[in-house]
């Protein structure tokens, strides 16, 4: 079938599906000529993950474009919809800081991250800066030396800031426009790559200091000259045309890419980026594919250098960038950097990702055999958690082929108000899998809890009066509260398990991160639900008796220590008499907890 279907594949652009027995989109790619593309997964030779790939699948389908970018761009589009396991994971990531001088209503600096850059009305951004605490000290080091605002509101006089000098009274409305002009015109200069001006005005005010013997302010503003001309330094590079640009290196090797950005701002190198990415189809789509993701996440600057094997073509239709691919000159020697600097990263990393990808792979694999399953991708793996009976939750992790995958993480607060772990796994199983029916989710292939028979009867007895089938463990701890054994919830059969295998670290490493995950939301409802979340435990206050309370008390040990005739005055006796009950047998709880610990 297959075969048929192969021969009927147009020789046009387009983007493929490649899927698994259930139908489930595996890959994504795009080719200039789709058929020479998907029949080469068939009928040429195809090594390592490529050939893992290509013995899940199927079928296939794909989509016809009209070019090749029309191709990459459905191709991108498809691989956010779908999440393919052998595509690149497009994760969320924390962009760098930017410096942002606001201009109106008044001038201020403050360290910004922005996921998409834009140039907003009256804001002018600097960045990015990798090292976020250089971008912090240079902030507060312009501040200090320039009068920008530097409070929060508008006061309706002027603070201490304006007395010693460092602000011009922005809240008076008298301000001298030409001394905030000139501040303007210097501190933008500055940021632009003017070093001189800052210098210039830091020597000045250490001489002033040290005219007046103030040796220890002198001092202090000497240590800060010298780590403004030890990063600047740093920064300097052979261009002088204050372009903002990036440079792309990479290496590969081993079946990996290590990836160098250089990020060039006003003459400056501020710093670089590094990623280092698995081969899972082809090396030069790979990188297309994290050039394209990183820029949806980062500015995109005047100019960008890549190597001449990178599809600049392609990738300026999407990206609106000069590409720019030199072959001498200074331009070079920076790219020739990148793919240095590409290249160790990548030597330094390739170790220890090898060791992680055997640890993961081989011991989930070990454990499916333990099991006797015919195959084990996904594990969900829950844990309860309860102070004395109160606060009683429960989370759920999920590991897909050896590896956490936090998108998929789920807290549950439970309803029982009492210390029950035969109903409360039985709640929160119910709850998971009923709503994977409902949703359409999908299940995963075993589930592990944290405790031995008696939970593992709960999620049993819940599994079935749904009528969904999935294979169930326990991990079974020893008088010393240390896993040491595996139940299996088919047989009941005790698995004991070798401290120094891989599966032991395995299990281990999946019972930890599900009781952090647990013990981490139990802790977040403690602590911030201090006061509301501590209320909403008594019957009878509700959310108008809550609010009242919190606006006269402001927080739990105010409630704590209320006269009890003054507590009536806002809720009843009985509900009184219960919420400081509740409030001493909670301390008392707190401190047991704390001699355990």
């Amino acid at each position: 079938m297959l075969k048929d279907k192969l021969n009927l594949v147009p020789h046009l652009p387009g983007s493929y599906q490649m899927r698994d027995k259930e139908g489930k989109v595996i890959y994504v790619g795009k080719a200039k000529d789709l058929y020479k593309r998907v029949n080469s997964y068939f009928k040429g030779t195809v090594t390592g993950k490529t050939r893992k790939m290509v013995s899940e699948v199927a079928d296939f389908t794909y989509i016809v474009t009209n070019s090749e970018t029309e191709a990459f761009i459905t191709e991108i589009n498809l691989i956010k919809e779908y999440t393919p396991k052998y595509n690149i994971l497009l994760k969320d990531d924390k962009s760098y800081p930017y410096i942002e001088y606001i201009s109106k209503p008044y001038p201020k600096l403050k360290v910004s991250r922005y996921l998409n850059i834009k140039r907003k009305d009256n804001k002018t951004i600097f960045g990015p800066f990798p090292n976020a605490y250089a971008a912090r000290r240079i902030v507060k080091l312009i501040n200090r030396i320039y009068p920008l605002k530097k409070c929060e509101g508008m006061p309706k006089n002027v603070c201490l800031y304006y007395h010693i000098g460092e602000c011009l009274g922005y809240c008076n409305k008298k301000v001298d426009q030409e001394k905030l002009q000139q501040m303007e015109e210097e501190i933008l200069s500055f940021l632009r790559g003017n070093d001189k001006i800052l210098k210039d005005k830091l020597l000045e005010k250490i001489n002033n200091y040290s005219a007046a013997l103030n040796y220890e302010m002198a001092k202090e503003l000497t240590e800060e000259l010298n780590y403004i001309n030890i990063i600047l330094d740093k920064q300097k590079v052979e261009l002088h045309d204050f372009v903002n640009r990036d440079i792309i290196g990479y290496y590969i090797d081993n079946g990996h890419i290590g990836i160098n950005i250089l990020f060039i701002r006003n003459n400056k190198l501020i710093g670089s980026h590094n990623e280092l990415l698995t081969i899972k189809i082809d090396p030069d789509e790979e990188i297309n594919y994290y050039i394209m993701n990183f820029y949806t996440r980062h500015e995109i600057p005047k100019e960008i250098i890549v190597a001449n094997s990178i599809n600049t073509n392609l990738l300026a239709d999407l990206i609106s960038s000069n590409w720019l691919i030199p072959e001498k000159g200074v331009k070079r020697k920076l790219l020739d950097m990148a793919n240095m600097n590409a290249k160790i990263y990548l030597q330094n990393e390739i170790t220890r990702v090898i060791k992680e990808e055997s640890r993961t792979i081989e011991a989930n694999e070990e454990l499916r055999k333990i099991l006797n399953m015919p195959t084990l991708k996904r594990i969900d793996a829950f844990d309860n958690s309860n102070l004395f009976g109160t606060f009683s939750v429960s989370g759920m992790v999920v590991f897909i082929e050896g590896k956490p995958y936090k998108k998929e993480y789920r807290k549950y607060k439970i309803s029982l108000e009492k210390n029950d772990d035969y109903n409360t796994m039985k709640e929160v199983i119910y709850r998971r899998y009923f709503r994977a029916l409902l949703d359409k989710t999908e299940m995963p292939d075993l589930i592990i809890v944290d405790g031995g028979i008696n939970q593992i009867n709960a999620c049993l007895d819940t599994l079935n009066s749904l009528n969904i089938k999935i294979k169930v463990v326990g991990l079974k701890k020893n008088d010393k509260h240390r896993t040491n054994e595996l139940i299996d919830g088919d047989t009941f059969s005790i698995i004991p398990l070798d401290k120094d295998s891989k599966v032991f670290h395995y299990l281990t490493r999946i019972q930890d991160e599900v009781h952090r995950f647990t013990i981490n939301y139990h802790k977040t409802l403690r602590s911030k639900g201090s006061i509301s979340s501590i209320l909403d435990n008594i019957d009878g206050i509700g959310n108008t008796r809550k609010k009242e309370l919190i606006k006269k008390y402001g927080n739990i040990n105010n409630i704590k220590n209320a006269p009890f005739e003054e507590l009536t005055k806002i809720i009843p006796e009985k509900v009184a008499k219960e919420l400081k009950d509740f409030l001493i047998s909670r301390d008392t709880a707190n401190n047991k907890a704390g001699e355990v610990k």
